[in-house]
């Protein structure tokens, strides 16, 4: 008898987003209840080899193997093994994702896997422990995804982008909370400070000034913004903000939609030193 575990949940969140969250196998103990530790061995662009730890059980044991994972972003499908089997003869899991709409996503795992024969616990057994426990960590995982996208994220929760100059933060991101049809930040621009042109040739910017003064240059026209103005910056249109103040100067920004790809929303037209 072979063991066969098949079980789904759908998770209001955008399938990019919980594909991150899920996948990021050093974050498992904060997203299941029943790991207690992670080590990761080895590390490639689509598999990562992990030792995992278990919490204690009503005993006492602490149980630990390791697995090799990979993944394919393209089919939204992940792969893995265990490569120290502990009481399993073989421990094979796939895990698939599916997009039901813009923010919802079908996660299901299956599970194949045989038990030794001097296993605690024969293959029926396992089947169907396995089998009570996902839908229980399924949940689990659910309600902490769910509840990330409700996440209140800082100034200083991110961190800072100063390629361009001034102190970028991408705040509301799909990477922060899955945000799917645009993201919001702030910046901080110091005295004399600016941010190097660049175009966007997908989104709108809406740009609020919260404190201090900025010149922002659309194309060959300068603009000045004082605390509690706003501008649109048009897709396409060269920008640059620039402190001419004599204090320190905080813009809160906002782009939508959604570049295809993070490395095509900006173009960059003047180079920083």
């Amino acid at each position: 008898m072979i063991g066969h575990v098949d079980n789904a949940v759908e998770i209001e969140a955008p399938i990019g987003f919980v594909w991150a969250q899920v996948n990021d196998v050093r974050t498992w103990p904060a997203l299941f209840t029943e790991y207690a530790k992670v080590e990761v061995l080895e590390e490639e662009d689509d598999s990562v080899v992990f030792s995992l730890t278990m919490h204690p059980d009503e005993q006492g044991r602490q149980w630990s193997w390791v697995s090799r994972r990979s993944w394919d972003r393209d089919t939204w499908t992940v792969r893995a093994r265990r490569i120290e089997t502990g009481p399993f003869e073989f421990m094979n899991i796939t895990w698939t994702f599916e997009e039901v709409a813009a923010d919802r996503t079908r996660m299901r795992w299956v599970q194949d896997f045989h038990m030794k024969q001097d296993a605690p616990a024969d293959t029926a057994t396992m089947t169907e422990h396995i089998n009570r426990n996902t839908r229980v960590q399924m949940k689990i995982i659910k309600d902490r995804v769910e509840g990330r996208r409700r996440a209140v994220v800082g100034f200083a929760d991110v961190p800072s982008n100063t390629r361009r100059g001034g102190d970028v933060r991408t705040l509301v991101s799909p990477a922060t909370v899955g945000s799917s049809s645009g993201f919001l930040g702030a910046v901080r621009l110091a005295p004399g400070e600016k941010v190097a042109e660049h175009y966007h040739p997908y989104s709108e910017e809406y740009l609020f000034l919260v404190s201090g003064e900025l010149r922002v240059d659309l194309d060959d026209e300068a603009v000045t913004l004082i605390a509690e103005q706003s501008l649109l910056v048009p897709r396409n249109v060269r920008h640059r903000l620039v402190n001419e103040g004599d204090g320190e100067a905080l813009a809160v920004f906002q782009l939508s939609p959604l570049a295809p790809r993070p490395d095509l929303g900006h173009v960059d037209t003047e180079v920083t030193t």
